[in-house]
């Protein structure tokens, strides 16, 4: 095909090179392996905390040489003879997860279960930190961009929004007049922020050891944020609610520590939802919660989400643009990856990269 020839032989990926190792690298540009197949020329992606836990050893699924990177937006360059509804030249969003559409967990919409598919992108094959990516079950694992919204701006609808929607706010039961607080306020923790919103809670709280990043939490419309380092941190958690705790606590930090404060800070009858990845065992304290009448929750984003997340944004309900404070060109993603690990120092929260 004419798509095909223009494709060149050659392209830069960012690969996992060994703990806390990463760098550039020449690779071959992916071919179509299976007929329902799609190799989508990148235009813009991110950097995700998967991908910081990936650097850190935590997932260990990911072999030495992976190119990293399951978030972004391209342009369809060639597509398998099976796939339908999409044609060369589309502008698509890539779903973090692939998603067959047919086995017993995607019919379960778990798409993160799919029998041949889940999270594949930058764990188990080559992800999107790329200039070009194979993507499995096209059909099912891209959608079609109208070009009425930013597509810069809907990268953040590959992971981040979905994830703190389905994992964080619709797992950890965000009612109208409840109150919610939400453990982490990195891209996936405000994400969960700005969903929660959507269900009218009375008071949402966010906790989060960085200034910087409570302050974008104020931004993007918490109620109140509060640093568990500050003294007194613990005595205005228990004022906000009257010493009865939250409704509804979400986790998106993923260590040891934040999954006990959750513990400590769900109400009677309170549901804790896990967002953050965890690499190491935490304490689950059943000695203080067997009769607390709660319910903790964890998931692998499915992003079923996505289809409702681009009709609010089109509606203009929500804004996946202000979770991005930064963007670098792929030739600086050293800069972008520096960034991303060290907020503070810019005031940062998302990065895009753009090829």
């Amino acid at each position: 095909m004419a798509t095909e020839r223009r494709i060149p032989s050659k392209m830069k990926g960012l690969i996992y090179a060994g703990p806390n190792t990463y760098r550039v690298e020449d690779r071959p540009v992916p071919d179509l392996r299976n007929p329902t197949d799609a190799i989508v020329k990148m235009l813009y992606s991110t950097i995700c905390g998967t991908d910081l836990h990936i650097l850190k050893g935590d997932v260990p699924t990911v072999e030495q040489g992976r190119i990293l990177g399951h978030e972004g937006v391209g342009t369809i360059a060639s597509l398998g003879p099976a796939v339908q509804g999409l044609a060369e030249g589309d502008l698509v969003l890539i779903s973090c997860m692939t998603s067959c559409g047919v086995c017993p967990a995607c019919r379960k919409n778990l798409h993160s279960h799919c029998q041949t598919g889940g999270w594949k992108l930058g764990n188990t094959i080559d992800g999107t930190q790329a200039e070009y990516v194979r993507i499995p079950h096209a059909a099912c694992s891209l959608y079609k961009l109208s070009s009425e919204i930013d597509p810069k701006a809907c990268v953040a609808l590959s992971d981040a929004l979905p994830t703190g929607w389905e994992c964080g706010t619709i797992n950890a039961t965000v009612q109208p007049a409840g109150r919610v607080v939400i453990v982490g306020a990195g891209p996936v923790g405000l994400s969960a922020l700005m969903t929660a919103k959507l269900y009218t809670p009375s008071l949402i709280v966010v906790v989060d050891q960085s200034d910087t990043r409570l302050g974008h939490a104020k931004r993007l419309g918490a109620d109140e944020t509060v640093n568990p380092q500050e003294p007194g941190a613990m005595e205005k958690l228990n004022l906000l609610t009257d010493g009865e705790g939250f409704d509804s606590v979400i986790e998106a930090v993923g260590i040891p520590a934040t999954f006990e404060l959750s513990q400590q800070l769900v109400a009677a009858g309170g549901h804790i939802a896990n967002v953050g990845v965890h690499g190491q065992p935490v304490a689950l304290k059943l000695n203080q919660l067997w009769d607390r009448n709660i319910s903790i929750k964890t998931r692998l984003v499915d992003t079923v989400t996505i289809p409702s997340l681009l009709r609010l944004y089109q509606s203009g309900k929500l804004d996946p643009s202000v979770l991005f404070t930064h963007y670098y060109p792929f030739s600086k993603i050293d800069d972008a990856y520096h960034s991303f690990q060290n907020p503070s120092e810019g005031d940062t929260l998302k990065v895009g990269i753009e090829f």
